[in-house]
């Protein structure tokens, strides 16, 4: 996702004189290193200085630049909370937050590059979209709306790289604000999951299949804020079950959303969450180790549900 994300920057730059970037000790890869070669004036690496970052791509917002600010996700949202809320937010600037290597991708780093609550504490900034787009297309479609169209700032969070094509032949179109179906099931199952977890989704998907015949529908719920109420509301009542995966903390992201919409609306369907757990899991090793020590797993996840 990240190279996708270099790659429409690039693009969309090459077009468009306001796109600027601006990284935080990041070393620029593929596109992007095309981008701070070509639009030299338009590139900044502002080093280990995460709140002058935003500050810098808040003075360049104000004078008509639509900036993106990409670092890894702890240091774009965590250390310069204030200034993201101050400066973006308040004065409600288009400005991209990008939060690279989201939820606990950077396993063996430690608690320091583990972004486990940033969706909790990204919703909870008054004017401030929330994206985790689940492919890189997706990504690339993302990236156009916060360039072209987005009215205020954004945190969109994404994986490092490798991500699986999960998009390219669904039918439902991505459009920021709403839910998307990549698989549309039997009303039996319905998987409501986003951003890096819905490769896992897909396996817990498939596998249920094979197992029971019946197929589950799979949804990509790309926007957490503003989150398509009447479209979870529809999942939820088409659906026998609902399941909510995702890679964040039990409290704030889009399990605690979707059983809000449950409870004011009275719905009966059968809810279950799986997320990672409310603690600091001091175990060192790859990313779908500490997932499995967080208990987020296809396995257990078909285990609870089969």
């Amino acid at each position: 996702m990240r190279n996708k994300f270099a790659d429409a920057i690039y693009e969309i730059g090459k077009q468009d004189p306001r796109i600027c970037a601006l990284v935080a000790d990041i070393s620029p890869a593929g596109s992007m290193v095309k981008f701070r070669e070509e639009f030299p004036e338009r590139f900044i690496n502002c080093g280990v200085a995460e709140q002058s970052m935003i500050g810098i791509a808040a003075g360049l917002a104000l004078k008509g630049m639509r900036p993106f600010c990409y670092t890894i996700a702890t240091f774009s949202l965590y250390r310069p909370f204030e200034m993201v809320r101050d400066d973006l937010a308040y004065q409600n600037l288009p400005v991209t937050v990008i939060g690279m290597g989201a939820g606990v991708i950077y396993s063996t780093l430690g608690g320091t590059h583990h972004t486990m609550e940033d969706i909790a504490v990204a919703s909870a900034i008054p004017n401030m979209t929330v994206l985790a787009p689940c492919d890189p297309e997706e990504m690339r479609l993302a990236t156009t709306w916060c360039a072209t169209e987005s009215k205020g700032p954004v945190y969109m969070r994404l994986g490092k790289a490798g991500e699986p094509d999960l998009t390219s032949s669904v039918v439902d179109p991505f459009e920021v604000g709403k839910i998307r179906y990549l698989r549309r099931g039997d009303g039996d199952l319905c998987i409501l999951s986003y951003g890096i977890t819905m490769k896992m989704a897909f396996d817990v998907a498939d596998r249920i299949q094979e197992q029971t015949g019946r197929a589950p529908s799979v949804v990509s719920v790309h926007t957490i804020k503003p989150l398509d109420t009447a479209g979870i509301l529809s999942a939820l009542s088409s659906h026998d079950r609902v399941v909510v995966m995702e890679e964040h903390v039990p409290h704030g992201g889009l399990s605690s959303r979707v059983k809000e919409v449950a409870w004011d609306n009275r719905v009966r369907a059968d809810l279950s969450c799986f997320t990672l757990k409310d603690e600091f899991i001091h175990y060192y090793g790859d990313h779908a180790g500490l997932l499995d020590a967080h208990g987020l797993s296809a396995e257990r996840v078909i285990r609870a549900l089969v």
